[in-house]
């Protein structure tokens, strides 16, 4: 089928500042002291996996464990302190609502900057442009400027762009958690079909029968390494029995 990611020893380390400071001020003056302390955290350790062609793997683990961290360095959006990703393919990431948006310019304006970041042609993007907004649903707002966006409304629009451009990796941090019911439905079927059709998913989801239901595979992510990864069902039950003390 062909490998999509290939991630190879990733480590992803953030250097966290003790010292408790309240102002750029009193930063300034621990350093100049030399009595600033830091204490290195490891978000992503040692991780390495590869995802072939049309997989949907799902990511599993309690807050905290590198979830979105592993996703962010996928994306390109971290790039890791030690080892690398290889990604074949246009990567669509839908991480936080409204990332890659500029907020002071429309909607319309958005999805063809939002486009343009993704690698997508404005040719492509105008042949796409009528089906986007009226995904999205967002009626004459789409000449709004963003600031003036609910967040369902934000939500919409980055859905619309990221799933109506043919991505070959689509990265999902819990975009389906967000919106009203009706919205989720068609959000989850369109996902569906972009499976279907091939599409290689990334997913984080604390949903786990989302999880059962969508995914060919699963990782479960332990304090920023790889505790169990493979068969969906299996992974999911040992993760709900260690969430359930069994």
């Amino acid at each position: 089928m062909g490998e999509m990611i290939h991630a190879d020893h990733v480590s992803m380390n953030f250097r966290m500042n003790m010292n408790h400071t309240t102002s750029m001020k009193e930063w300034v003056i621990a350093k100049i002291k030399r009595e600033l302390k830091y204490q290195d955290f490891y978000a992503l350790s040692d991780v390495s996996f590869s995802v072939e062609k049309g997989d949907i793997v799902g990511i599993v683990g309690v807050n905290g464990s590198g979830k979105s961290t592993l996703l962010k360095v996928i994306s390109g959006i971290y790039v890791p302190t030690s080892g690398t990703v290889v990604t074949a393919g246009r990567v669509a990431p839908m991480l936080e609502l409204g990332s890659g948006f500029d907020f002071e310019l429309s909607g319309r304006e958005n999805i063809f900057l939002n486009g343009a970041i993704m690698g997508y042609n404005e040719d492509f993007l105008r042949e796409r442009y009528d089906e986007i907004v009226e995904f999205a649903e967002l009626g004459d707002f789409i000449h709004q400027p963003l600031k003036t966006y609910s967040s369902g409304m934000m939500m919409r629009l980055a859905f619309s762009v990221a799933t109506l451009v043919d991505p070959e990796i689509l990265i999902v941090d819990e975009i389906l958690a967000v919106g009203d019911e009706r919205f989720q439905k068609k959000s989850f079927e369109r996902m569906m079909k972009l499976m279907q059709g091939g599409t290689t998913v990334l997913m984080v989801s604390h949903n786990l029968d989302q999880i059962r239901e969508m995914c060919t595979r699963v990782m479960w992510l332990d304090h920023g390494r790889i505790r169990m990864d493979g068969e969906t069902q299996e992974v999911c039950d040992a993760y709900h029995a260690a969430l359930s003390g069994a």
